[in-house]
């Protein structure tokens, strides 16, 4: 039994020191129910967060072998078409700040905060409810462009308690830049009983 012992250790240490935690979300969103079976993957992603406070934020995720080669172009992109006048070092800023929710007169102010004041700092959200000034629109371009090539999925992640204006800005953002694909985030519940997704979740 003693060896038993040992390699049930050996294998309980290598599970705890190997596993891999899920990071706290930078954007706290309850989202709503669905019955849905499919599991969305977040490579080559831009998630659009709608907070109950019905501020937006974006993030972008890409395969680890580029190396955030993308999210460099995105930033780079925004830089030329709005006039940023972003330093080296606040683009690197960038490629490390989880999420973006400011609008572009106060970006650069937010890349060059330290991280942990990045993470402190209280976010507006990104300017959507002017149609003349839906600033999402510019973060979609520039993502479009920096993804060329590669099949980019847009995820909209709305909160439970969000308003339907700030919604249909974003949808509005979506479409200005032709794109009328896109994925709702919900949090999974169970199928009704006798539907054929319930039948297969319990074979």
């Amino acid at each position: 039994m003693t060896p038993f012992v040992d390699i049930a250790f050996l294998i309980l240490s290598f599970f705890i020191m190997a596993t891999k935690f899920k990071p706290e979300e930078p954007v706290k969103v309850e989202t709503p129910g669905s019955v849905s079976s499919d599991i969305l993957e977040d490579a080559n992603s831009m998630l659009i967060s709608i907070d109950h406070e019905s501020k937006v934020f974006v993030n972008f995720n890409e395969p680890k072998s580029k190396v955030k080669e993308r999210i460099t172009a995105v930033i780079t992109g925004l830089n030329q078409s709005r006039n940023l006048g972003l330093s080296n070092a606040e683009i690197e800023s960038f490629k490390r700040a989880p999420t973006f929710g400011v609008p572009f007169n106060s970006l650069k102010g937010f890349l060059a905060l330290s991280p942990q004041d990045q993470a402190n700092f209280k976010q507006p959200g990104i300017p959507v409810l002017d149609t003349l000034n839906n600033e999402l629109v510019w973060w979609i371009d520039a993502a479009k462009k920096a993804f060329s090539g590669a099949k980019l999925m847009f995820l909209i992640k709305g909160d439970n308690n969000s308003k339907y204006p700030t919604f249909e800005g974003v949808i509005n953002a979506m479409k200005r830049n032709e794109e009328f694909k896109y994925n709702l985030v919900t949090s999974q519940e169970g199928a009704p009983e006798g539907t054929d997704l319930y039948r297969i979740r319990n074979q």
